[in-house]
C-alpha cells in the first residue's frame, strides 16, 4: 500500500479522523513539516499487539502459604517509625 502524505498542520486538525481511517485502510501516513517527513503513522503488526489482560498473570504466583499474614514486616514501613 502507498503511504499517504499530509502536512503537520492538517494532521493536528484532523488527527482522530486520520487515525480512524488508518485503522480501516491500514495505509500508513507520512506527516511532513515544510515538505520534509517528520513522522510516519502506521498500524502495529499482529506481533506488536498486546495480548489479553484477563489471565495474563496466571501461573506467576507459585505458593503463598498464609494469605492473611502481612506481606512485609511493620518495621519496613517508614510511617511506623
Amino acid at each position: 500500500m502507498n503511504a499517504r502524505t499530509i502536512p503537520a498542520a492538517e494532521f493536528k486538525a484532523k488527527c482522530l479522523r486520520i487515525i480512524t481511517e488508518l485503522q480501516g485502510t491500514g495505509q500508513s501516513v507520512t506527516i511532513t513539516r515544510r515538505g520534509r517527513p517528520v513522522a510516519v503513522l502506521s498500524c502495529p503488526s499482529p506481533e506488536e499487539l498486546p495480548g489479553p489482560l484477563f489471565g495474563a498473570m496466571r501461573g506467576t504466583v507459585l505458593a503463598y502459604d498464609d494469605p492473611f499474614a502481612p506481606a512485609t514486616s511493620p518495621a519496613d514501613w517508614s510511617s511506623s517509625r
